[in-house]
């Protein structure tokens, strides 16, 4: 029974799982998007969500303090200098109207060599402001109408009796 198990243990000891982690999540904030087993994929995907809210915090605030002290988090979380910068410069600030849900999987079937289950885990575009439609006068044909249809005389039989 698994009560109260928190998260999947991947097959890994603690510190190849951690590795694990932080490697696949500097890769999908790096890169955006990533092809990799399903299970690794639903295993990164809270942390980086989890990384994300935290940069967030860090970019909206006007404090100095709060921006150091995020991103010295950052760094100590992830340990990819660049991985932040992107994370700091480029994704919090994509999604600052946005309540978690950054990510999306999207199964890609299985793998030729072992069968395994794949998918493609990426970071969601920024959201697009949406536009009014825009109102175009539509000019109304004007109806044709058709000819009335001709009735046909029917022709009466006559019965030689």
């Amino acid at each position: 029974m698994r009560h109260k198990v928190a998260k999947k243990k991947m097959g890994r000891p603690a510190g190849h799982r951690g590795a694990l982690e932080k490697n696949l999540a500097v890769s999908l904030i790096i890169h955006e998007k990533m092809e990799t087993t399903l299970e690794k994929a639903k295993f990164v995907r809270p942390f980086v969500e989890k990384v994300i809210t935290r940069a967030k915090k860090g970019f909206s605030s006007s404090d100095k303090v709060v921006v150091f002290n995020t991103v010295k988090e950052l760094r100590k979380t992830i340990g990819n200098e660049e991985a932040v910068r992107k994370l700091m410069d480029n994704v919090a600030g994509r999604f600052e109207k946005r309540d978690g849900g950054y990510t999306r999987i999207i199964k890609t079937g299985n793998r030729d060599g072992d069968n395994a289950n794949t998918a493609r885990i990426e970071l969601l575009p920024a959201e697009r402001k949406e536009e009014a439609p825009k109102k175009v006068a539509v000019e109304k044909k004007a109806e044709k109408k058709k000819p009335a249809a001709k009735k046909t005389e029917k022709k009466e039989k006559k019965n030689d009796k």
